[in-house]
């Protein structure tokens, strides 16, 4: 599914002339074959799944991120900008990202069925969502939003 979107977005963005579109999707279709090259050692055969590309892409906007604040610290606005545009290309590919209160009613829930009740469990409560929510939300501040939950029972 996704792979063909970033084909179809690749032929789009080529008949367009958006030559930032064009560079970022080739950035991601390189980033995906990589990955799916790492994976045949684990014996997938077929490429990785939608998951990991989800997280792989969640991966890319946390490097632009940084990039761009590590731009802006230097003085270089022009690029900074430059990984916000790439950012935006990365996140049209990603699903609706869930607000606070989603991703807190969602941990609450993982929480309730797993019957976690102590930070020893934290890495069960991430695994469950990071299964059920991947790419809809942040997996970082999801982590202290679990550890918060679990240190306060």
């Amino acid at each position: 599914m996704l792979r063909t979107r970033f084909n179809e977005a690749l032929k789009e963005s080529m008949r367009a002339k958006e030559m930032r579109a064009v560079s970022t999707i080739r950035m991601i279709l390189a980033a995906l074959k990589d990955r799916d090259i790492a994976a045949r050692t684990r014996g997938v055969t077929d490429g990785i799944d939608e998951a990991e590309i989800m997280s792989m892409l969640q991966g890319l906007i946390k490097q632009r991120n940084e990039s761009a604040a590590m731009y802006e610290q230097g003085g270089r606005p022009e690029l900074a900008e430059k990984e916000r545009e790439e950012i935006a290309v990365i996140e049209g590919f990603l699903p609706k990202q869930m607000s606070d209160e989603e991703v807190t009613a969602a941990i609450a829930a993982i929480v309730g069925e797993l019957g976690a009740s102590s930070i020893k469990d934290m890495g069960r409560v991430m695994a469950e969502l990071k299964a059920r929510h991947a790419g809809q939300m942040d997996f970082a501040k999801a982590g202290g939003l679990v550890k918060q939950s679990l240190s306060g029972k």
